[in-house]
């Protein structure tokens, strides 16, 4: 059963190398990059990887050509995102479960090292993602562009080894990309007619830390783990304010 390790790319020289050794287990290593400006693609052919080059629109689309690129070769494929590694415990789970029947996908637990440490709470672990899949029976609901959900026509199953995700090197990076996400998910919910509210500026920023220190015991990481639900929290103010500014730009 051939499996396809896909990595999506735009300007990752500094994970793609390491990346791609975390996946040599795979028969083959495939990089579907958006364009990189930096020498992702260089780097990743010198390591062996084929590389293909797709614009980018958002992740839905990103990963549904990846699985129509590589659908007449491979039975199963691997998305590994260039700042996650696999362990080769994992590796050897991962080729294990290959063979059993009934299953289109797999879903992985997830660890991730956010400022250098490895965060538990306020809804970072199991961090479950669906990435091992049955080519010709899953893909990608188009209509969920940010946090994409996957489609499977039979079972999901769940494998016990992790991922391990270098997510976010400092503060500086951790706001740059909640600004990319934020914005992604103010104009997805003004495109479904959501409308904000003046109670939403305040209570959804307090029910969201609520949440995240509480709920998902981000108290367990101390003041990280209160640092972390402090910023999503300050995000989902963001949001609604992004999404007034949207809402007043429509025609009356």
């Amino acid at each position: 059963m051939k499996l396809v390790a896909i990595i999506l790319t735009f300007n990752e020289a500094e994970h793609i190398q390491a990346c791609i050794e975390s996946v040599r287990f795979a028969d083959q290593t495939l990089v579907v990059d958006s364009f990189s400006t930096d020498s992702t693609v260089e780097i990743a052919q010198s390591s062996g990887a084929n590389v293909v080059q797709n614009p980018f629109d958002n992740y839905a689309q990103q990963r549904n050509f990846a699985l129509e690129s590589v659908r007449k070769d491979a039975e199963w494929v691997l998305f590994v995102d260039a700042d996650e590694r696999v362990s080769p415990a994992l590796a050897e789970e991962i080729r294990s479960v290959l063979a059993e029947g009934g299953y289109s996908g797999w879903r992985i637990p997830r660890f991730n090292y956010i400022f250098g440490k490895l965060t538990r709470g306020a809804g970072w672990y199991p961090d479950y993602q669906t990435r091992l899949l049955k080519v010709n029976e899953a893909h990608y609901d188009p209509d969920r562009k940010v946090h994409e959900v996957v489609v499977l026509e039979h079972d999901l199953g769940t494998l016990k080894e992790h991922f391990v995700h270098y997510n976010y090197r400092d503060v500086a990076q951790f706001i740059a990309k909640q600004r990319k996400y934020t914005a992604y998910e103010a104009r997805i919910m003004m495109e479904q007619g959501s409308r904000p509210k003046p109670q939403n500026y305040i209570l959804q920023p307090l029910r969201h830390f609520r949440w995240r220190f509480f709920t998902l015991k981000g108290y367990t990481d101390g003041w990280h783990g209160f640092l972390l639900s402090g910023l999503m929290a300050w995000f989902e103010f963001r949001k609604y304010v992004i999404l007034r500014g949207l809402v007043k730009k429509l025609p009356e």
